[in-house]
């Protein structure tokens, strides 16, 4: 009991100390995981399905695994990517708080007008981010919060895309694809067993005529 104990709480402050300051990203894992978990659940039950026969077998696994791929690839990806996207606007400063506005005026970074907030012509946002200034710690806890909130953001909406929208055009294309080889393999293999009547040879044929001719008397 201790020892299970022990590994719960070992497990729990790891996902605490590499997810903690990120819960974005362990939503993105968790929902990796939920995905490859449902896709292994519908494999394994047309495994263990008796009423399924071997030959649709065949054909229905290595379709549930490609399902289960295109799932998991493209909620992984499309979340990834929208997410990356977030974390990029708020560490480049494009997509701020007031606050945090207010700090990067005070470094001189943005210039505020009175129409609002105006960026330097000159300056490089791509390479620019705001936890590698050497004052980030007067902003961290503000940016830190704001970074954690668009993160999950920008993962909701990923997530949302992919499960709705991306996902299911794509897993759509991948079967119907699919069924397509897998009724022809069906048609083949049902012809495969299909036994056709012999012909018969010329000398048979030769002799079931003389025998069918020749029974009987001959009448004059």
């Amino acid at each position: 009991m201790l020892n299970l104990t022990k590994i719960f709480n070992s497990f729990k402050d790891t996902v605490a100390t590499k997810f903690g300051p990120n819960p974005a990203k362990m939503l993105i894992y968790t929902g990796v995981l939920g995905w490859f978990l449902s896709s292994a659940a519908q494999v394994l039950a047309i495994v263990v399905n008796d009423k399924i026969p071997k030959e649709q077998k065949m054909f229905l696994i290595p379709q549930e695994i490609g399902d289960g791929a295109i799932n998991v690839l493209s909620f992984f990806l499309v979340t990834s990517s929208i997410k990356a996207l977030a974390s990029k606007l708020v560490s480049s400063g494009k997509l701020a708080t007031p606050k945090i506005r207010q700090f990067l005026t005070d470094s001189g970074i943005n210039i505020k007008t009175k129409n609002g907030w105006k960026v330097l012509k000159d300056f490089d946002f791509s390479k620019f981010n705001i936890k590698n200034m050497t004052n980030f710690d007067q902003i961290k806890p503000e940016y830190e919060s704001f970074k954690n909130g668009v993160d999950v953001i920008g993962m909701t909406v990923g997530s949302i895309l992919s499960c709705n929208i991306i996902t299911p055009i794509l897993r759509n294309k991948y079967a119907a694809g699919r069924q397509q080889k897998n009724l022809a393999e069906i048609k083949r293999l049902e012809q495969s067993k299909i036994q056709y009547p012999k012909g018969i040879s010329i000398e048979d044929y030769k002799k079931y005529s003389a025998m069918k001719f020749s029974s009987g008397s001959l009448k004059i």
